[in-house]
């Protein structure tokens, strides 16, 4: 990667142009986030990350314009719905256990064995969505998934609720890397952000529905009527998504090809500002899967021993990743993307430490910090993502997906063994551990950024031309 593109936020002076010598090839753009608004010859702005304002001839979707809703509507339903099934029994796992005389360990599986299959499954969907249409994949995950959710409560065994959990995940795997694509091609750069926010809006409403549902009906009829109950919710949710979700206007079918497809993923891989992105959503996700698989357990324990229905509702508190990941945009305006990413990192931090306290206010609060860090980081990491990648944003946004739900499901997996072993202070260890790696990886962006200003300011003389103004940026951001 070129050594500009490190994701610092840039920004023009605004001042007219005025003549300007440089004396070697600008580099890219450094932002993935924030387009340059500079008027420097698209020539002079090729590179990766870059994405240059759109024009006024620009046809793609904008907030206020035709159709900008719909899409909105359409991508906040799929993502309620790929989050209401793929954790549809992490609220029921104490229900899990004793029905079928297993452990945390054994029942956490019925939530690891679905977003590992997503994980495993995303990249490969990402490649037929670049064949078949991103809207038509995931129409069809989520008619696979919808359906599987209907025979869900007729397992007979663990294993067998295990299995078509997994079958589950895999069909799901075609939304979130198809929907990136989808908002990457047919919203304007401007608005991309903010568009990402409102999809993981739908994740966390469908993640805190679920639960919700599901813990209350269980409390009552079982988690079997629960998890039928959410089935049938799937399936309207699923129609509804289907009769609004716009034509693509911007999408060119590829043919496929899996040496292209490795190619691609292989430029991908080797982007150090992709590889770190990747990272930083894995870790996250580690902290969130191991936080809400074990919550459960510690609740309906001494000293809260709270029923099902209350354990459910505490769920509530992913509303506050609803607000969190629709306001990553200003976040990123204000902070800049690594600065977006050391406040979700602090933020998710200080509501571990919190939750340590046997006080049900102080775990309260602790997890509405966690979820709102976690949904912040997720939606400025993804959209940085979708941002950088200049070609193959479908795999591109795939790997990350892939990244993130194998977070997932180490986190579920590693934070029910770490509170077998040591309860809920080991299960907050874990999660501490990977904030902090989260923070040491965006420190290694902010080094790189300083090194690229360093390097790039000697090539231009002073002055205040559009060129400068970017340089300028550069040094800024990287402050």
């Amino acid at each position: 990667m070129p050594a500009a593109s490190t994701g610092a936020v840039t920004r023009s002076t605004g001042r007219a142009p005025a003549t300007t010598v440089v004396t070697a090839a600008p580099p890219a753009a450094p932002s993935p986030i924030t387009p340059a608004t500079s008027t420097v010859a698209p020539a002079t702005r090729a590179g990766a990350g870059d994405a240059a304002p759109p024009a006024a001839s620009d046809r793609r979707l904008a907030p206020g314009g035709p159709g900008y809703r719909r899409m909105s509507l359409a991508l906040f339903l799929a993502g309620l719905a790929t989050f209401a099934l793929l954790y549809s029994t992490q609220a029921l796992l104490p229900l899990i256990s004793t029905e079928f005389a297993v452990g945390a360990a054994d029942a956490s599986w019925t939530v690891s064995a679905a977003t590992g299959a997503l994980a495993l499954f995303v990249l490969p969907l990402s490649a037929l969505s670049e064949r078949f249409g991103r809207r038509t994949l995931m129409t069809v995950s989520l008619a696979v998934a919808v359906g599987v959710s209907l025979l869900i409560p007729f397992a007979p065994s663990l294993g067998a609720l295990i299995a078509l959990r997994a079958v589950q995940g895999a069909a799901l795997a075609g939304v979130p890397a198809s929907a990136m694509a989808f908002l990457a091609e047919e919203v304007r750069p401007k608005a991309l952000v903010a568009a990402i926010g409102l999809f993981v809006a739908g994740n966390s409403i469908g993640g805190m529905s679920g639960r919700v549902v599901t813990g209350w009906v269980a409390q009552e009829w079982g988690w079997r009527v629960a998890l039928g109950v959410l089935g049938l919710f799937a399936v309207l949710t699923a129609l509804a998504f289907r009769a609004l979700i716009p034509a693509p206007r911007h999408f060119t079918a590829a043919p496929l090809s899996p040496r292209h497809l490795g190619r691609t993923v292989r430029e991908h891989l080797a982007n150090p500002l992709l590889r770190r992105l990747y990272a930083i959503g894995a870790l996250f996700m580690t902290v969130f899967g191991a936080v809400y698989t074990v919550i459960g357990y510690r609740l309906t324990e001494a000293p809260f021993s709270l029923p099902q229905g209350v354990v459910g509702s505490i769920f509530l508190v992913y509303l506050v990743g609803t607000v969190s990941s629709a306001a990553a945009g200003q976040l990123v305006a204000r902070l800049g993307r690594r600065g977006a990413l050391y406040l979700a990192g602090t933020t998710t931090s200080i509501g571990l430490l919190l939750s340590l306290a046997d006080s049900l206010v102080w775990v309260l609060a602790g997890l509405v910090l966690i979820t709102a860090g976690f949904f912040a980081g997720h939606a400025v990491a993804s959209a940085a993502v979708s941002r950088t990648a200049t070609h193959g944003r479908a795999q591109a946004s795939a790997l990350y997906q892939s990244a993130y739900y194998l977070g997932s499901s180490a986190g579920s997996t590693v934070g029910a063994l770490a509170f077998h072993a040591g309860g809920w202070p080991a299960a907050v260890a874990l999660g501490v551990f990977a904030v902090v790696g989260v923070v040491v990886i965006t420190l290694v962006g902010t080094r790189a950024a300083r090194v690229a200003a360093r390097t790039a300011a000697p090539a231009v003389r002073p002055s205040t031309g559009p060129v400068v103004g970017r340089y300028r940026g550069v040094a800024r951001a990287a402050r």
